[in-house]
């Protein structure tokens, strides 16, 4: 896989990630800045780092097979590894503009 298709594949893994909501918030979880890391490799899978606004999120089990599935639909990613962390802890600094905007942050 070449890196020009590793950033299209990455850009398409964003716009999926766009799709996908915590059920108690009304933003996209990629604006949230909830997703840390995106590693395409070259064997087409992917793997992802992310966590939740609070650890004991309860719609955690449902955001995480979201995420998943999601990527896993593209055609491009043969398989996806996502990876829950908390560290860095996750903060309102995180979030973009956009979802400041919409929360009221701003």
């Amino acid at each position: 896989m070449t890196q020009e298709e590793k950033t299209r594949t990455e850009e398409r893994i964003v716009d999926v990630l766009k799709t996908v909501y915590d059920p108690e918030i009304p933003v996209d979880i990629w604006n949230l800045g909830m997703i840390y890391k995106i590693d395409v490799k070259d064997d087409h899978t992917v793997d992802l780092d992310m966590t939740f606004t609070a650890p004991s999120c309860p719609a955690a089990d449902f955001i995480l097979e979201d995420v998943r599935t999601k990527v896993e639909s593209l055609e491009e990613v043969k398989g996806a590894n996502v990876n829950l962390v908390f560290e860095p802890a996750w903060d309102q600094s995180m979030m973009s503009e956009e979802a400041r905007v919409e929360l009221g942050f701003d």
